[in-house]
């Protein structure tokens, strides 16, 4: 069959395919992604909240304003039609097929099989356009965010060609010849000594060989038979051959049947390259796009219906870090423990640009810190975040310096690895950066911790980074005074207090911004526990009792 249409007339309806994405504008840098936040996006277990099998959500991670915004519209569009999600998740198993049988066809070269693989390839791809064109396209109306119209416009010119009309039609016909072969009917040459000398393929057919009645046909010397009843049947390949032989017969049939087929199969790769092949890429450079807004739209969806407040982040333009938000609420715990989450509000300005949080344990101040770098992350990421309200500046990367494993510190000690992580931090970070420190220096006494933490905290300062030092070393919040005169001198913005909320051995999970009162709580949590003097003794001697 002559080929279907023009070259030129090919590359004026794929030539567009690749500037269609969910995720990034036309021309977008790609390359702006927070290559450092990735670690950040692990340690705060986003990662296992955003797991996905072809790719990993942190890969997209972006510092583009422009891009930011355009995938809002983007999940604005997908969480107000679930639908459409439904649509994309369908294709998301297709997707992964055609990958597999891209990795198989190319392993297929000797075995002579690989025209299979490229039929089936089409098949897959004509059923996704035709998933995309009967459940996507009658959604289109509903969205309004450039990145969902140019999808649906992509699949319309798609599906609507003649092009594609002529490709189905031609797809109908080799497939109707080659997925009807039943059998193969092979010539053997015998020598005079009746051994095999050569062989081939005299025809193919739709019908399966039958085998009754042979031995009674080779005793009568009575070859005149039905052309697809066998004379004699062979040995079941499986059970005489090794591997080796076994795939050495399976190489010689699928060449024979390759040749059969030879001059369609040659056009029809060409078909395939010039334009199957062409938007098949273009839906496959779309998979992990693809995934990530699918599971990104459920997890938006399940926050939801816990009660989680969302918000999309104002993304604000200003010579200094902003972060103001209202109702923040850690999305990791949330989706966790699906208990009521209890909501803090936090905001980095002239007077705070950066915070030490103290209190007691299990009081709130990890989940504060992690929940700010979950804002950040989810931000960039172009999806809504857990507040009632968020105005940001732009985050070029989140660095966290948390508790590691003890495995990770047994080269240079436990003090010895915090000191590197946080200098190789200091090698990167901006001041457009989030830096996120949690019980940093613990693994020191309070007098050299507390020495560390204030020449970090001093560079910090002089940074200008968003910070929050979430920690135990409560001389340092008696500091404060002195600490921000310091920073002072070099330039630094001012450090102020953040304590989470305690009485009477209760925790309220609430974080107020308020003068720290230098004290542990020790004697209300070992109250709440029993664990007074007067109330072990109380203990001691009812057990004499």
């Amino acid at each position: 069959m002559a080929d279907i249409m023009a070259e030129n007339e090919l590359e004026n309806i794929s030539g567009e395919s690749f500037d269609i994405s969910l995720l990034y504008p036309r021309g977008a840098e790609e390359k702006r992604c927070m290559t450092e936040s990735k670690d950040a996006f692990s340690v705060l277990e986003l990662s296992e909240v955003f797991e996905m099998k072809n790719s990993d959500a942190s890969n997209f991670l972006t510092s583009d304003k422009n891009t930011i915004l355009y995938r809002q519209d983007t999940f604005r569009d997908l969480i107000s039609c679930p639908e459409a999600v439904g649509v994309l998740k369908k294709c998301v198993p297709i997707l992964s097929d055609i990958l597999s049988l891209r990795r198989m066809g190319a392993e297929s070269d000797e075995s002579g099989d690989g025209y299979l693989y490229s039929i089936t390839e089409v098949e897959l791809y004509m059923s996704l356009i035709e998933i995309l064109s009967e459940d996507m396209l009658p959604l289109g109306e509903r969205f309004h965010g450039e990145a969902m119209k140019s999808f649906c416009a992509r699949v319309a010119e798609l599906s609507q060609s003649e092009y594609h009309k002529k490709i189905n039609e031609r797809l109908s016909e080799l497939t109707s010849r080659v997925r009807d072969i039943k059998s193969v009917v092979i010539g053997v040459n015998l020598d005079a000594a009746l051994r095999p000398e050569s062989a081939g393929v005299l025809a193919v057919s739709g019908k399966r060989v039958n085998g009754s009645g042979a031995v009674e046909r080779i005793l009568r010397f009575d070859f005149k038979t039905d052309e697809m009843t066998s004379v004699a049947p062979l040995v079941p390949f499986e059970k005489a051959m090794n591997e080796n032989e076994q795939n050495a017969m399976r190489i010689a049939v699928n060449n024979a049947v390759s040749s059969v087929f030879k001059s369609n199969i040659r056009s029809w790769k060409k078909t395939v390259r010039a334009y199957v092949l062409s938007n098949t890429d273009f839906l496959l450079r779309m998979l992990p796009e693809i995934e990530f807004v699918s599971r990104a739209v459920s997890v938006i969806s399940e926050l939801t219906r816990l009660g989680v407040a969302l918000s999309y982040p104002k993304i604000v333009d200003s010579s200094r870090p902003v972060f103001s938000a209202r109702g923040l609420v850690n999305p990791v715990i949330a989706l966790k423990t699906e208990d009521k989450m209890v909501k803090n509000d936090l905001e980095f300005d002239e007077a705070a640009g950066m915070y030490l949080i103290t209190g007691p344990n299990r009081g709130g101040k990890s989940a504060l810190t992690c929940a700010v770098g979950d804002a950040a992350l989810m931000a960039s990421l172009g999806l809504p975040v857990c507040a009632e309200h968020l105005e940001m500046s732009l985050c070029d990367n989140v660095f966290c310096h948390f508790p590691q494993n003890a495995d990770d510190s047994v080269n240079m000690g436990r003090l010895g690895e915090e000191c590197s992580r946080l200098s190789d931090i200091f090698s990167k970070v901006t001041k457009d950066s989030v830096v996120l420190l949690d019980e940093s220096f613990s693994s020191t006494g309070a007098y050299e911790a507390s020495y560390i933490a204030s020449e970090v905290l001093c560079a910090l300062s002089v940074v200008g980074c968003r910070t929050l030092f979430s920690t135990h070393l409560h001389e340092l919040s008696l500091r404060l005074e002195e600490l921000n005169r310091s920073f002072a001198k070099y330039g630094g913005v001012p450090l102020d207090s953040l304590v989470a909320d305690i009485s009477n051995g209760e925790r309220s999970f609430k974080i107020s911004r308020v003068a720290p009162e230098g004290k542990s709580y020790a004697a209300d949590i070992a109250g709440k526990y029993g664990l007074s003097f007067e109330s072990i003794m109380k203990k001691l001697k009812g057990g004499e009792k």
